[in-house]
């Protein structure tokens, strides 16, 4: 087999293994275990296709607002692929959110 096809080949295996792990609701280190598959290489492959994949956009839906519900302006809340939410506050600093991102995303 090519080198190429091997390429592909494994972009393809890892992408699947990281897509199946996000969905079934077990620790990084469950799923590698149950798979034999190594943490390392599945940090490394997952960093990989992240870098790689085209940053998407998500759809945002105005929903009435706090203050229109009778409440006091909470903010918004972020909802998370692996179903984990935050709730951010007005006034709130971008930077700071990245990098919260960052760390709450890797994390699975």
């Amino acid at each position: 087999m090519r080198r190429e096809q091997r390429s592909r080949k494994a972009w393809k295996k890892w992408e699947g293994l990281v897509w199946e792990q996000a969905g079934s609701g077990q620790t990084i280190s469950e799923f590698c275990r149950e798979r034999g598959v190594g943490r390392q290489s599945f940090f490394v492959w997952r960093k990989r296709l992240q870098q790689a994949a085209p940053k998407q956009f998500v759809e945002v839906k105005a929903a009435a607002s706090a203050t229109e519900l009778g409440g006091s302006n909470a903010g918004i809340e972020v909802r998370l692929r692996n179903g984990r939410h935050l709730l951010v506050g007005p006034g709130f600093d971008a930077n700071h959110l990245r990098a919260l991102l960052a760390v709450v995303e890797s994390e699975a």
